[in-house]
């Protein structure tokens, strides 16, 4: 492979993407500190094109063209975007170190071809791969209609939401597209839904198997760390608390006791018994029949920052509903970085698709 050193360099970002790409996948979460030093790399190799080319002369006034739109339109594009809400903060992070590290066109000679293998007239690198990305975009809501399809499911949202099984919310991302009073678009996020859980110190099991006794705020006993809703975190109590049972996840702890304060939350190994003088508790109960029912209001008061814009009605709407049914319909999302990395491999390699794509109906 024939390349230069800056170029070279760059191709550092790709597994850097891969990696982040399947963790956002799997938790949501990236870790700050993943994005200075692709910052630090954006400048050196930017200071090493700059020497090469140097003195500046002739056409190089393209050339800083080309790096000021992607310095001054391409990353600021996506800090707005995230302002806006419609990126996530590890997605405009990740927009921003791109426009840093890939101002212009890389070149790397494999096998006598060149790649890219399609570059643009513009030749502004990171905005090709923001289009190639929100082209791999596009192809997520088809996925999800051939595997609702696939699942014998048709319905006006196949191409939005999956049905799943109620049990495996633990671990899902998303958001409920439904609640105990029909479909909705704000339904209760899955991240606060573990906040809940963990802050109660209990199971979407038990919520399950003991609705009525986990709607009663009467039950509440000593409430815990309800984390940022991760998947697969380790919890630990804030309080001196007893633990009797902890599931194999780590996720929650499911018993402390009484002497922590308070009485203890019920055993999801429990049967009806463990609700002790509640052995006769009425199932049928109904939300109104408690001042703050599933302790919602409670929740949201004791943590110390937002449950993803969760409100008490929306907590309460979407408990009901996991109570009630044994399959709920998700609107799975899918993270920003996921076809950002996918449009940074085919830009890396092909080039820029949508230039591609207008070429062949003629209009590029």
């Amino acid at each position: 492979m024939l390349v230069t050193l800056a170029d070279a360099l760059r191709l550092l970002v790709v597994p850097v993407f891969c990696w982040a790409a399947v963790r956002d996948v799997r938790t949501r979460r990236l870790p700050n500190r993943l994005w200075p030093p692709l910052y630090a790399l954006g400048a050196l190799t930017l200071a090493l094109t700059v020497v090469g080319r140097w003195p500046l002369a002739g056409g190089d006034w393209l050339f800083a063209l080309r790096v000021a739109v992607s310095l001054l339109v391409v990353a600021p594009l996506g800090y707005g975007l995230w302002a806006l809400g419609g990126f996530g903060g590890a997605d405009a992070k990740a927009v921003i170190a791109l426009a840093l590290v890939f101002p212009t066109f890389p070149a790397y000679t494999v096998a006598g071809e060149t790649l890219p293998l399609v570059a643009t007239p513009a030749g502004v690198f990171s905005l090709t791969v923001l289009t190639n990305a929100l082209l791999v975009g596009l192809a997520y809501p088809l996925w999800l209609a051939v595997t609702n399809l696939a699942d014998g499911e048709w319905s006006r949202w196949l191409f939005f939401t999956r049905c799943v099984p109620t049990d495996s919310l633990a671990t899902r991302h998303g958001r409920l597209f439904e609640s105990s009073a029909g479909r909705t678009r704000s339904g209760l996020d899955l991240d606060a839904l573990r906040m809940y859980l963990r802050w109660r110190g209990t199971t979407l099991e038990l919520v399950r198997a003991e609705p009525a006794a986990i709607r009663d705020p009467g039950r509440i006993g000593p409430t815990f760390d309800p984390t940022d809703g991760r998947v697969g975190c380790s919890m630990r109590p804030r309080l001196d608390a007893s633990i009797d049972t902890i599931p194999a996840d780590g996720d929650v702890y499911s018993r402390a006791s009484v002497d922590a304060g308070g009485d203890a939350p019920i055993d999801s190994d429990k049967s009806n018994n463990a609700m002790g003088e509640h052995d006769n508790y009425d199932d049928s109960d109904h939300d109104d029949s408690h001042d703050d029912p599933w302790g919602a209001e409670r929740f949201l008061a004791a943590i110390d920052h937002d449950a993803y814009g969760t409100d008490p009605q929306t907590l309460r709407a979407g408990l009901a509903l996991i109570a009630e049914q044994d399959t709920v319909r998700v609107s799975p999302g899918l993270p920003f970085l996921v076809p950002l990395t996918a449009g940074l491999l085919l830009a890396v390699s092909y080039g820029d698709i949508l230039f591609a794509l207008l070429a062949v109906f003629g209009i590029a």
